[in-house]
């Protein structure tokens, strides 16, 4: 089993102001020079607001964010109320929308959709290398 080090969790409102909340919140546990923030602070907000619009979560209800550094990844939870479809990758690149779990699967390492009694769980995991300290 991996380890690492929990960065954080947060509740959010299933709303759409949630999304930059969830971004914002990315950012601050990471911190700015992380390597792989760029990616994971997309694919959060794409799984947000997956959660936000398409599941029972939606109009307020809670949608969980936890984020663990595991030393060579970013593991990202994303925990909503679940819905009676179960999300897809679309492989429509034109679509006006239906993209966000298509940029999963290609910036993830590993990503997976579970379902349990206590709702729908989106998880994926960006894998990064340490920058080596620059030599004064």
């Amino acid at each position: 089993m991996r380890t690492g080090n929990l960065l954080g969790v947060i509740d959010l409102l299933g709303v759409p102001e949630s999304v930059g909340l969830a971004r914002e919140y990315v950012r601050e546990k990471l911190g700015h020079d992380h390597p792989v923030l760029d990616d994971v602070t997309l694919l959060v907000s794409e799984v947000v607001t997956n959660a936000v619009i398409h599941s029972n979560s939606r109009n307020g209800g809670k949608v969980t964010l936890a984020i663990v550094d595991c030393h060579d990844l970013i593991h990202v939870d994303v925990v909503d109320a679940g819905s009676s479809k179960a999300p897809a990758v679309r492989g429509d690149i034109y679509a006006e929308n239906g993209r966000g779990l298509m940029l999963v699967e290609t910036l993830a390492h590993r990503w997976h959709v579970y379902d349990d009694p206590a709702g729908r769980t989106v998880w994926f995991q960006v894998k990064y290398r340490h920058r080596l300290a620059q030599r004064l």
